[in-house]
């Protein structure tokens, strides 16, 4: 039997939604870019993090025992400040008692203010040499030390061992640490001091290239004369001993503002400033020490504000001038010059309070080291500075997200095995407490099954002749949805009993669906795909909860038809594992979202009471089982009751199918956004059911990202093995969680062999889809239907293997 509904007119107006989807395909590539672009963002701001934690590009490896036979004795035999003019290397000592703090490894936001407090108290300034890495993630704390009067040294970028570096690597080391200095405190400095160095005549055949390359870049090299071992811990009176030079000799003293504990530090360094004081030393910065030693008066050399100088501003691998320059000309790289301070006017001594700088007006020898940050190297500066502050934000918020997810994820895992098992046990219990289940009395009378199609003429005869095959009373009603391919003529020309075909202009499926429930002649209609093959007893175990008339809607259990290809394998796993023993789990927790539109069945009554299939969504199915639980019925899954599917069989349709599912469900929830404060029902299912499918749908497939990044980084830049181990034992949770989902549904197991491919591949592919999906939710973009190609491979289920 035939009828067709009538038409409104020859061209049907393309509807508000439509014409929104017209619009928004034009921008459905650029939401992809953006998507791409959100994941590429994330996957920079963690490389940055490693590299400043030394976790990438890091070498460990420190020199030691090297021979110096070509070093020149007279450098061995030199002082701590090592300088080249014209190429000729030249060392100078510190003046008799005279003392040079300086500090290495910083700075930290622990112990580099409490240092910064007691030098403070004690009137006097020290050269911090800081690790680049450092300034760039506690810029506020350099900005303090410097305005503080106190001087800046480079200790390389990744504190590595540059004698192992080649001059790239050097310069990248340089620049680096001279542009977090910009930033953080708009100054760049002339003064080094290599890792892992302590005494000139430490300076051996392999770190001598190094120190000349540097000098000729313009950098004085500070070298030790005493070191206070205070990394050690030896105890303040060691720490104060140590760090004694002899004889009243003059000294460079070394200490530490960061790589651990420096407790003791802090407390000796007031002890120390205290006695050295008492034996007639004056305090003063490198520059300070040079000043006095190439014999500059009180007030000459420099002018201006400290940080400011009349010299080339300074970066990595580009000549300036050096400590104390007045009128110097640094040696940029592969150019002659004279050394930091090669000519200058008369520097002068640093005085012992160092009161000069504390007054604008007065030249500021103990910071002559250092010159303001100009042009590229002050905004390229200002900019590394701003991007780590954003890697340092986001690297601790994404650290707490992955622990959420991982919760999540294990949690979700331990419902459904729990929840799943309770479902099978209860609904397939043949005797003990309650005896034997059942819904009630076994529902016999005929229902109408409705089979909306559009373009089907692959899968159409298939889909009937299953039908025809149902051991349950059925009425048959395939809605054409316009259709150009011939399906209307394909079902009418099959001559099954009790089939009628609908013809309708292209409205889309949910007003098919709505078309059909309009003309069914039964009081339960059983929806499904012009696409899917039911099993003979399918609609029979489909109706059989409806015995229970608080029931309004059950879900089927469909399956995969198209396995055994890997993508086919792929969703096969999919549907298994995460729809089914998901809707068990939603079953007993009374808050399915969504009924498949592969296999389903509602009252009819229920259905109008809704409103019928809303065009509001992409995922109708999601959206009316959702308001089925707001109208107060319950709504269970029958997983006795089977069908077979086509799933998408490429990528691409995979993507279009699965982009739409989660938009729509997106929607769904949006829609129904109101269940949250609703009391009743609706409240029920609003404040159980939403937080769940939001929780378990939509924020941890787009986060789980997260821990696929965070392993990915793991394995390359960390722990190799510990990261593979901890991937592993994710997937042997899920394997078990799989294993068992097949064992509930009778599946053969050997699928599950493509289980850890599918979450190297499919899994990623699934979260493009889902971030693409949020991205389209969030810019406010519409989607339109799309027709997936079909092959009509799937035939009666004795034929699935």
């Amino acid at each position: 039997m035939t009828s067709t509904t009538p038409s409104r007119g020859r061209r049907r107006a393309p509807t508000k939604m439509e014409r929104a989807a017209g619009k928004a395909a034009a921008l459905q590539r650029p939401r992809v870019i953006l998507a791409l672009l959100l994941l590429l963002g994330l996957t920079s701001v963690m490389l940055l993090d490693g590299y400043l934690r030394s976790e990438i590009g890091n070498d460990a490896r420190v020199r030691d025992g090297a021979a110096y036979d070509k070093v020149p004795q007279k450098i061995l035999d030199g002082g701590p400040l090592l300088t080249f003019t014209g190429g000729t290397a030249k060392t100078q000592s510190v003046p008799k008692k005279t003392i040079v703090l300086t500090f290495d490894d910083g700075p930290t936001p622990t112990w580099t203010p409490q240092i910064l407090k007691v030098l403070e108290d004690n009137n006097i300034e020290a050269t911090f040499f800081m690790v680049g890495s450092m300034v760039s993630r506690y810029p506020g704390v350099v900005k303090d030390l410097v305005d503080q009067g106190n001087e800046v040294g480079i200790h390389t970028f990744t504190h590595v061992d540059l004698s192992y570096q080649g001059t790239g690597r050097l310069q990248r080391e340089l620049k680096q640490t001279q542009l977090a200095l910009a930033g953080a405190a708009g100054i760049t400095t002339t003064l080094f001091r290599a890792p892992y160095s302590s005494e000139i005549n430490a300076v051996d055949n392999y770190s001598w290239p190094v120190y000349k390359e540097i000098g000729n870049l313009g950098y004085t090299s500070v070298f030790v004369d005493t070191d206070s071992d205070d990394w050690k811990k030896p105890g303040v009176s060691k720490i104060v001993q140590w760090a004694t030079p002899k004889n009243n000799e003059g000294a460079v003293v070394l200490m530490h503002d960061a790589g651990g504990d420096r407790s003791e530090t802090v407390k000796a360094l007031d002890t120390y400033i205290k006695k050295m004081k008492a034996k007639g030393y004056s305090f003063t910065t490198v520059s300070g020490a040079m000043a006095k030693l190439n014999g500059a008066p009180n007030g000459a050399g420099r002018t201006g504000t400290a940080g400011s100088g009349s010299g080339q501003a300074v970066e990595a691998g580009v000549g300036q001038t050096g400590a104390g320059a007045g009128t110097g000309t640094g040696a940029g790289s592969g150019a002659s010059g004279g050394q930091p301070g090669g000519t200058q006017s008369a520097p002068g001594s640093g005085s012992t309070d160092n009161s000069s700088s504390s007054s604008s007006n007065k030249v500021n020898i103990e910071q002559s080291g250092q010159q303001k940050a100009t042009g590229s190297t002050l905004y390229e500066g200002k900019a590394l500075i701003y991007a780590v502050a954003v890697a340092e934000w986001v690297l601790p918020l994404l650290s707490w997200l992955l622990l959420v997810v991982g919760i999540s994820v294990m949690g979700r895992f331990g419902m459904m095995l729990l929840l799943a098992r309770r479902h099978h046990r209860q609904r397939n219990r043949k005797r003990g407490k309650g005896g034997k289940f059942s819904w009630g009395p076994t529902v016999t009378r005929p229902v109408t099954v409705i089979v909306p199609a559009y373009n089907e003429k692959e899968c159409i005869a298939n889909t009937l002749h299953s039908l025809a095959q149902s051991t349950h009373p059925i009425e048959i009603i395939v809605v054409d949805d316009g259709s150009t391919d011939g399906t209307k003529e394909i079902a009418e020309s099959l001559g099954l009993p009790n089939v009628r075909v609908i013809r309708q202009e292209n409205a889309g499926k949910p007003a098919a669906l709505n078309n059909g429930v309009r003309n069914a002649s039964y009081d339960i209609v059983v929806m499904m795909d012009g696409d899917t093959v039911f099993e003979p007893d399918a609609v029979h175990q489909l109706v059989q909860p409806f015995a229970d008339p608080g029931i309004g809607a059950v879900a089927g259990n469909a399956k995969v038809g198209n396995r055994n290809t890997i993508i086919g394998a792929w969703q096969h796993i999919e549907y298994v594992m995460g729809f089914n023993l998901d809707r068990r789990m939603y079953d007993l927790l009374r808050c399915m979202p969504t009924i498949p539109g592969a296999i389903g069945a509602f009252r009819r009554d229920a259905v109008l009471e809704v409103g019928g299939m809303s065009e509001d969504t992409l995922a109708e199915d999601t959206d009316i089982t959702i308001a089925m639980h707001r109208a107060g019925w319950r709504v269970v899954y029958q997983e006795h009751a089977r069908a077979w599917t086509e799933a998408p069989s490429s990528l691409k349709q995979l993507w279009s199918q699965r982009y739409r599912w989660s938009y729509g469900t997106m929607q769904a929830l949006w829609k129904h956004r109101k269940s949250l404060t609703d009391k009743g029902p609706s409240g029920r299912f609003g404040r159980i059911g939403m937080p769940l499918v939001v929780i378990f749908q939509i924020v941890t497939p787009v986060l789980a990202p997260l821990i696929d990044v965070f392993t990915v980084y793991s394995m390359i830049f960390v722990d190799f093995w510990a990261s593979l181990l901890a991937w592993l034992a994710v997937l042997v949770v899920q394997l078990v969680c799989a294993a068992y989902a097949f064992r509930l549904d009778r599946e053969k197991y050997r699928y599950l062999a493509m289980l850890p491919l599918q979450q190297l591949a499919y899994r990623q592919m699934m979260y493009l889809v889902l971030i693409h999906s949020s991205v389209t939710a969030l810019t406010g973009g519409r989607l339109r239907w799309q027709k997936l190609k079909r092959t009509g491979e799937v035939g009666t289920p004795a034929g699935v293997s």
